[in-house]
């Protein structure tokens, strides 16, 4: 099987797409590997910031929330807060 073949075979036909119709493990994935969120924490008593992979994977802990969206940056994802 050639490469355009297989690329052919995981492409998404986006006009039959319907997110009511996928599992729940892949809604879970959906954005793993573009979408980190970034969360206020506490830590052993010092303040924080949490970044997580879509489905809720701990990644790191930042100081400050804009070292945490630059390391997102950083690494090609896009970054989101959660409040």
């Amino acid at each position: 099987m050639s490469n355009d073949t297989e690329i052919e075979d995981t492409k998404i036909n986006m006009a039959s797409f319907d997110i009511r119709h996928m599992t729940s493990d892949q809604l879970g994935a959906l954005g793993v590997s573009h979408i980190a969120y970034v969360k206020a924490v506490v830590v052993n008593g010092e303040a924080g910031f949490a970044i997580h992979a879509a489905d809720g994977t701990p990644m790191a802990l930042a100081g400050d929330r804009a070292t945490a969206m630059a390391a997102i940056v950083q690494h090609e994802m896009m970054p989101l807060s959660v409040h």
